[in-house]
């Protein structure tokens, strides 16, 4: 298995070529649980239960899986208190916190948004439904 100095990329960044590693961040970043997720963790710290009844319908694995991923990708810390049982928390790093302030204007640009989305669909369902004709001169 390589490491990440495989992934290095020396030279201008361009996601728009396949082969440039940031196409990686990008996948991370348009996942909708990980925008949720930093979106949570934007309030402070928060523990593992706190987040599962904040994100409504994410399972336990897919919260696990995304929490795992923004760790080792340096977007969120996870805290291991010496408790019993061990308390844990998750919070976004700085590098995370500074992804946070575009993934809010994403989501409030969402809600924003939603009616005019949803018109946009119920247009397009009913066009698409018409029998198609052809275009006469």
């Amino acid at each position: 298995m390589g490491t990440t100095d495989d992934l290095r990329f020396h030279g201008g960044a361009d996601a728009y070529l396949a082969a440039c590693p940031s196409r990686q961040i990008l996948d991370v970043l348009a996942n909708k649980w990980t925008m949720l997720v930093m979106g949570a963790l934007s309030g402070g710290p928060m523990r593992f239960g706190e987040l599962r009844r904040r994100l409504d319908g994410i399972t336990q694995k897919m919260l696990t899986q995304t929490l795992r991923t923004l760790e080792r990708d340096g977007l969120v810390t996870r805290t291991v208190y010496p408790t019993i049982p061990p308390r844990v928390e998750y919070a976004a790093t700085e590098l995370g916190e500074s992804v946070t302030t575009l993934m809010h204007g994403i989501r409030t640009w969402s809600e924003a948004n939603i009616n005019a989305v949803l018109d946009a669909r119920d247009t397009y369902d009913v066009r698409a439904a018409q029998e198609v004709r052809p275009v006469t001169a």
